[in-house]
């Protein structure tokens, strides 16, 4: 009785296996952090490619290009996605620098604001909203379009506060690699729906581990990386969570705010979780292209700091929520 009663608090708050494995991969990425810093056709972090590449064509399995056409449409979901992703992130941000930066801490909110010029990421917020229920189609659209917006617009806003950048910014590869990422695997997918989409359909709770796992995989060899290279070294437990508060508090006022314009807008359950999970989400993977490119050497690591641990935030703080919702779905459909 205790051990059921233990599991079904733990369930309603979102703290089933996936949570705690994914705290898991946090200490284990601490301890032993050799086999995620490892490259090759075969290493972790090219399996997690592989994976999500592998999760966008099931999802695109799933999809006909009638449903396809139904998401696009949803205009307002688009421009509240966009727009918070944007233009109300940096807002805030810049909106707190004289409270918030002093000398000391002038790099850590160069990192901040990095953070939330950033674009949206692509494959954890569509896996978010599948978890939680909500739009695929819209969400596939938004975080893809996220990222290709991001390429231009991440580097205006940080334009205005870099005196000088290193090097030049690639433009045609990075948007080679999620063409071939993203785009390629859910139009292949699309194309199969008519004759395989009733093998996605039948293997949706296993397609839905798989998609955990994948994030699993992610989480590991970021953190894998960031401990590698001793980010958090110069900085002392007080500063970690001085910062760590500061990206919660951001990643919550974001949120809350997405929530009252859904609200007000009237949208769906599943459009709401969709411009949630899309909307306040940010990509460690351009962020961290970025930064070698936007940042002098000497600071592209401290840049690097709040988009790593807000990375490991967001993932864990929305897998919870992205879980919640979904138990709160299945306890009303029994109901009903």
């Amino acid at each position: 009785m205790a051990k059921t009663s233990l599991g079904t608090l733990l369930a309603r708050v979102g703290l089933d296996w996936f949570i705690l494995a994914l705290l898991a991969m946090i200490g284990l990425a601490k301890i032993w952090p050799e086999p995620g810093n490892l490259e090759g056709p075969l290493s972790l972090s090219a399996l997690a490619n592989y994976g999500v590449s592998l999760i966008f064509f099931f999802y695109g399995l799933r999809l006909n290009f009638d449903q396809l056409r139904a998401g696009l449409r949803n205009y307002r979901l688009h421009l509240v996605i966009h727009l918070t992703t944007f233009i109300i992130f940096p807002a805030i941000v810049l909106g707190a620098r004289s409270l918030l930066m002093t000398p000391d801490t002038e790099l850590l909110w160069l990192g901040i604001f990095y953070v939330a010029a950033l674009p949206s990421t692509v494959s954890s917020s569509v896996v978010m909203v599948s978890i939680a229920g909500g739009n695929i189609p819209a969400a596939i659209f938004n975080a893809s379009i996220s990222s290709l917006i991001g390429v231009f617009i991440t580097p205006l806003w940080m334009s205005f506060l870099l005196t000088s950048t290193n090097g030049q910014y690639d433009l045609g590869s990075v948007i080679g690699k999620l063409t071939l990422q993203v785009m390629v695997p859910v139009i292949l997918g699309l194309l199969l729906n008519r004759r395989l989409g009733w093998f996605a359909e039948r293997h949706k709770t296993a397609l839905r581990y798989f998609d955990q796992f994948t994030i699993l995989l992610i989480v590991y060899t970021a953190f894998c990386e960031s401990f590698t290279l001793n980010l958090f070294a110069n900085y002392s437990a007080l500063d970690l969570l001085w910062l760590a508060a500061l990206l919660l508090g951001l990643f919550f006022l974001v949120f809350g705010f997405i929530t009252l314009i859904g609200k007000l807008l009237n949208f769906s359950r599943e459009d709401r979780i969709t411009a949630l999970f899309c909307g306040s989400k940010k990509s460690l993977v351009q962020g961290s292209v970025m930064a070698n490119v936007l940042f002098p050497g000497n600071v592209a690591g401290v840049a690097l700091l709040p988009i790593m641990m807000y990375h490991a935030l967001q993932l864990i703080v929305a897998s919870i929520i992205a879980q919640a919702m979904a138990h709160r779905k299945q306890e009303k459909s029994k109901t009903v």
